[in-house]
């Protein structure tokens, strides 16, 4: 049990046993993403634990010439929301119980508070990210994926299992913030290593190709405490850091 609440952020709620293909491996390479555990899902691919790519998403190969060898600094996509300033609504599906509603006013709060171009408001329905909650017996908590023509990600699915009333609401509130982060086009701080937060055996790509650009002015060595760090243990609170304001204030 340990060990699966350290597996933060998995996966889509469903995913197949079907191979992934070599070519299809080296598209998600090419992307600057590792394919070490990549699985099929219903809407596409799912990689480093909790990105959801589309077959769209492995098409448009970023033409940026940005490349970097990394550690655990802060990272941004090639993707970003675009026509700032501006606010993103967000929703939460229908029937949500009030503690994902307040946890989810907390995440929208840590961001708001830093004052960025990107401005976030909770709606009833219809939000430009939609949050879905769904129930499956595994190390999944949640997953969303890039933005993609200047919008956030629309979806970010939220794991119900590792749920309930008495869940702590920063924590619960940090693993959605987290995945917003991912919605924006952050990548995970230790996606180099992320037996940095993860434990295990490290898992490190060499060259990060042209899908993860380092931010300036953020740490060159381990960014600890980082809302985007790839792995949580349970009732982990981890509101931003002064790393991870620096890398909001200097992409948004």
């Amino acid at each position: 049990m340990a060990i699966a609440v350290l597996a933060s952020c998995k996966k889509q709620p469903t995913t197949s046993a079907d191979p992934v293909s070599d070519a299809t491996k080296q598209q998600i390479s090419a992307l600057g993403f590792n394919t070490e555990g990549v699985t099929k899902t219903a809407t596409g691919y799912l990689v480093e634990g909790d990105i959801n790519l589309s077959e769209a998403d492995l098409a448009g190969i970023p033409t940026s010439k940005e490349i970097v060898y990394a550690n655990e600094e802060h990272y941004r996509t090639t993707n970003l929301v675009t026509g700032l300033p501006k606010t993103i609504t967000v929703s939460l599906s229908a029937g949500a119980p009030s503690y994902f509603i307040t946890a989810t006013d907390v995440a929208i709060a840590r961001y708001n508070a830093e004052n960025l171009q990107l401005h976030f408001t909770r709606v009833a329905s219809g939000g430009k990210i939609n949050i879905q909650l769904f129930y499956q017996v595994s190390n999944v908590l949640g997953s969303s994926g890039f933005p993609s023509g200047g919008n956030p990600y629309p979806t970010i699915q939220m794991n119900t299992y590792w749920y309930t009333s008495s869940t702590n609401t920063n924590y619960l509130g940090t693993i959605i913030a987290h995945e917003m982060g991912h919605c924006i086009g952050y990548r995970h701080t230790d996606y180099m290593n992320r037996s940095y937060s993860c434990g295990g055996s490290a898992v490190n790509e060499g060259s990060a190709g042209v899908g993860a650009i380092f931010i300036t002015g953020t740490p060159s060595g381990p960014s600890a405490g980082s809302w985007m760090l790839a792995c949580i243990g349970s009732g982990v609170n981890r509101p931003f850091t002064a790393a991870d304001k620096t890398a909001l204030n200097n992409v948004y």
